[in-house]
């Protein structure tokens, strides 16, 4: 049976606490959904901070968990028949961790079903289209002259809320009553787009008014606000 120290990654990041789920990440808004996962969980974490600055992503020891060289990444000791299991891909991690505990997943086939197309929504239309939009906004494409690249992603970061404001309209979460895994995947990027993206009037925000009062919602939720300063930044 392997155990945690068969893992090539641990030895760039060694594990004080080897019996517990072991977290690679940085707080970005793909990197939050998982601490803001564990953190609302409950479960006995340790984290890695994955320093960017120094292309520890590129390492081979990163790499050796995950491929696609980008973070979030983890490894559960105790995964499925009581083996360590890798996972990259935070969509992924958010299902198993909510099949792992039974929580913030509805346990009937159609709202679970309902519930993953909404973090499909989020992993191929929210995530990647304002990651775009700040890079053309904020970052190195803002200085492009032609404004079409980023007046593309602005088109589209728009619409994708005009479809998520449709939804929520009576709703307190996009399940309804119920908070799950397609609130933790949506919102950091929500966050972040008219947070460090600097983007609240380009995509004019604040039209999508039942948008605003979920996210005001998440970012109370104490676990939420644990979850999103993890890994902290180096003293």
């Amino acid at each position: 049976m392997p155990i945690l120290s068969d893992f090539p990654i641990t030895k760039k990041w060694p594990a004080a606490h080897p019996e517990r789920i072991q977290l690679y990440s940085l707080p970005t808004p793909n990197g939050v959904k998982a601490s803001i996962m564990l953190e609302e969980c409950g479960l006995p974490y340790e984290v890695h901070r994955v320093d960017f600055g120094k292309n520890e992503q590129l390492s081979p020891e990163f790499v050796s968990l995950n491929p696609n060289n980008k973070i979030p990444a983890m490894i559960d000791p105790d995964g499925p028949g009581g083996e360590p299991l890798a996972l990259f891909e935070s969509g992924a991690m958010l299902m198993y961790l909510a099949d792992k505990t039974g929580r913030f997943i509805p346990a009937d086939a159609a709202g679970r079903w309902h519930t993953l197309q909404w973090v499909m929504f989020q992993m191929g239309g929210i995530g990647p289209m304002f990651g775009q939009l700040g890079f053309f906004h904020k970052f190195a494409g803002k200085d492009y002259e032609d404004k079409r690249p980023r007046d593309r992603y602005v088109a589209e970061s728009k619409r994708l809320l005009g479809v998520l404001d449709k939804h929520l309209a009576g709703r307190d979460w996009i399940m309804g009553t119920e908070y799950t895994v397609a609130d933790i995947a949506s919102f950091p990027w929500i966050r972040n787009l008219i947070g460090f993206y600097e983007a609240r009037e380009l995509v004019g925000f604040d039209e999508f008014k039942n948008v605003a009062r979920v996210l005001a919602a998440f970012v109370a939720r104490p676990a939420v606000e644990r979850g999103l300063q993890i890994p902290a930044a180096p003293k």
